[in-house]
């Protein structure tokens, strides 16, 4: 674990209300603390340098730290169950998917007069019952096949006899694995209260032996065959319970954010919707690294003061140890206390975005960036350093399978500010993603005087239209990638109402995300069909368990970005920029407002973002493009082109109708800078590139790029309504 790390309870706040931070320090000790407001989070000195304003705090200084655990590992809970007296049988249907591991519990009981477990592992079935004559442990010794579904089960006789079988509900025909084993034991079979644990030894302090893969219809029996407890775990699918279907109703809870609505052994593939059948989605899939609520206890908490100006804060801390000074740094958001009475600019931060990628372990990334992030003073963390914090959806879990859920209950180690993400292949670039490469925006807004505001995706869920109609102009960060209805409609509403939103990313508003029953702390994400991605949803496992709504790309639900912002995603390279020429749209009476100030180079012909802090150029890494066909409105103005020759860049994969591209290059492997007009006096303006942002510090945020957007900002404030575009021949 990290030396110091820590978390928020949320990701905005308002002046007044109470905001608390777990942290960690390892081997417990003292740390100091304080807080900043961030003007440029980008450490790196041949960029604009990172900046920050220190905030009087009453917290600031020393503070004695304690260690908290993180416990990987998905498993359910039972409190209480009492076994009644004489012969009792575990049972349940498994798939599992990572044996090689070792012995994984399935169904466990423990309570004061012993315990016995269900379990499997490398040689097949196993039990262990530890009763009042000792520890029995008995083996089938017959390995079961991964990704198979197979009946499992043990029981303790009235005579102490321990049986234990194993039966695959399909036969292979290479080998056999069904099996039976029996040995006699002392004592007696344990009775009397205790509780449960399912996909896990929860017995202890810390659960352990955690099971991968499904769990199916898990339950006990007494010896006359009448159900002690029986979960049906196809029940409360919308929840973190399951639920006994028993004659004491043992309910439990699940830990750690397993993937429920998955296919159980029953799954004949007539429906693909759980709704609709849900007996044929009784199974819960487990992971020994899944990852929820680290439930770490709060360590500083405090009511955030009134005179604390609207921004991008964080939390600073630091210890010494050996020698050693070890430092991180955990981001949150302040709102306004009255939404618009700073500013009618407001900065929107792609907080689901942070939160579904928090955790993106990538093979190699910190040994990489480390000596750079050194050298410039940088945190030089990295998740795959750390895989002790858990997996993002843009990885797999140890078993194979793909990452479901996200969760920002826990330290999110990649999502700082003074951070760096990769070693940018470009001449004196930063290499920022994320937090850090969003400050360049609202350092941009600083440096050129326009007061602002900032919300985050969170805020916009919560409040909807409502909230973005305090502001003239809504501006995004560089990856506002994942949204939810919520978020889609709010925004869709606020342009319909005449707002002004300025797109300054790339891959903007592709894929659907729900969020968990009790908020928006943690996603559920089905990668459905199509798209760019690291893993697909398995058959019959694409509708979301929260609300049971269809998952996958924004455009495959018939909402694609071009609807909403003029353009979208089309194509993916390397971490390389390039620049934009302007195109004839850049001299039209509509865009007259852009050219201030770069009157000779804003012509057609002229170049923009030709450098740039990330890879480059301003035009990499994700593209956009208008498309008529798919939303972009006939009256919409391209300003500005870039088309990528770099073989790197190719379609992503729902812009294929076969292996190939069936057309010209600049018809699909390129960026757009898009400017529309939208009812009752609204508009938007969209670049369309992950890299854009990083071109604006350059020559002190006063190059070409940068003053395009100074005055597009500027005019999108002003109240002034735009007029309707005039009619096309």
């Amino acid at each position: 674990m990290l030396p110091i790390t820590g978390y928020v309870d949320r990701w905005s706040v308002r002046p007044g209300e109470t905001l608390r931070f777990m942290i960690s320090v390892q081997g417990g000790g003292s740390y100091r603390a304080r807080i900043a407001q961030i003007l440029c989070g980008d450490p790196n000195p041949e960029g604009p340098g990172y900046r920050e304003v220190p905030v009087s705090w009453a917290l600031e200084g020393e503070h004695e730290g304690q260690q908290q655990s993180i416990h990987l590992g998905s498993w359910a809970q039972v409190p209480a169950l009492s076994l009644p007296d004489g012969e009792v049988t575990l049972e349940a249907t498994i798939w599992p998917t990572r044996l090689a591991t070792g012995d994984q519990a399935v169904l466990c009981w423990s309570g004061d007069m012993g315990a016995i477990m269900l379990g499997v592992g490398p040689h097949g079935a196993w039990c262990r019952l530890v009763n009042s004559g000792g520890t029995t442990v008995l083996r089938t010794d017959m390995p079961v096949t991964e990704r198979a579904w197979h009946d499992i089960g043990c029981r303790i006789a009235s005579d102490g006899t321990l049986h234990l079988w194993q039966k695959p509900h399909k036969a292979r025909l290479d080998r056999a694995e069904a099996a039976e084993r029996t040995t006699p034991t002392q004592g007696r079979a344990p009775s009397g209260p205790g509780g449960v644990s399912i996909a896990a030894d929860g017995s202890g302090s810390v659960p352990q032996w955690h099971f991968n893969g499904k769990v199916e219809a898990p339950r006990i029996l007494a010896g006359d065959g009448r159900i002690v407890a029986a979960w049906d775990l196809a029940r409360a699918m919308q929840t973190d319970r399951v639920e006994d279907t028993g004659p004491t109703a043992a309910h439990g809870v699940l830990h750690n954010l397993p993937t429920r609505a998955m296919t159980g052994s029953n799954w004949r593939g007539d429906v693909h919707r759980w709704t609709e059948d849900p007996a044929q989605y009784g199974a819960i899939h487990f992971h020994d690294d899944d990852m929820g609520d680290a439930g770490w206890q709060p360590s500083l908490s405090f009511v955030v003061p009134d005179e604390w100006k609207s921004g991008v804060y964080a939390l600073h801390l630091e210890m010494d140890r050996d020698g050693t000074r070890h430092r991180d740094n955990v981001v949150f958001h302040l709102r306004a206390k009255v939404p618009g009475s700073q500013a009618r600019v407001a900065f929107l931060a792609p907080t689901f975005s942070y939160t579904v990628y928090g955790q993106y372990q990538k093979a190699g990334r910190q040994a990489l960036i480390t000596p750079r992030s050194l050298e410039w003073g940088a945190l030089p963390q990295a998740p795959d350093g750390h895989p002790e914090y858990g997996v993002s959806p843009y990885n797999f879990h140890s078993d194979g399978s793909g990452v479901v859920m996200s969760s920002m209950r826990r330290p999110l180690i990649d999502k700082r500010v003074n951070q760096i993400h990769l070693v940018d292949p470009s001449e004196g670039g930063s290499g920022l993603y994320w937090i850090a490469a969003d400050s360049y925006i609202t350092d941009l807004l600083t440096r050129h005087d326009i007061e602002f505001e900032v919300i985050t995706d969170h805020d916009v869920h919560a409040e909807g239209v409502d909230l973005l109609r305090n502001y003239h102009v809504v501006l995004t960060g560089q990856h506002p990638e994942y949204h939810t209805t919520e978020t889609l409609d709010a925004l869709a509403a606020y342009l319909d109402q005449g707002g002004r939103f300025m797109y300054l990313g790339g891959n903007g508003f592709y894929w659907k995300v729900v969020p968990h029953g009790t908020g928006p702390w943690s996603f559920e994400l089905r990668r459905a069909e199509g798209g760019i991605r690291l893993w697909e949803t398995m058959p019959g496992e694409s509708y979301h368990a929260h609300d049971g709504s269809y998952g996958g790309l924004w455009r495959r639900l018939g909402r694609p970005p071009q609807q909403l912002v003029g353009i979208g995603f089309s194509t993916q390279g390397e971490y390389i920029g390039y620049p934009y020429r302007f195109l004839d749209g850049i001299l039209d009476p509509r865009t007259a407002f852009m050219r201030e100030g770069i009157t000779e180079k804003a012509i057609p012909g002229g170049v923009l973002g030709e450098r740039g802090l990330m890879g480059g150029g301003a035009a990499g890494h994700e593209l956009d493009r208008a498309d008529i066909r798919l939303g972009t409105p006939y009256h919409a103005i391209i300003i500005g082109r870039a088309v990528l020759e770099d073989p790197t860049y190719q379609p992503v994969n729902e812009e294929r109708r076969d292996h190939t591209w069936p057309g010209k290059r600049e018809d699909i492997i390129r960026s757009d800078l898009t400017f529309f007009e939208t009812p009752r006096g609204g508009a938007v303006f969209s670049v369309g590139s992950m890299n854009f942002i990083g071109a604006l510090p350059i020559d002190g945020y006063a190059n070409v790029a940068a003053r395009l957007i100074v005055n597009i900002v500027r005019r999108f404030a002003d109240p002034a309504p735009f007029p309707s575009p005039p009619p096309q021949d």
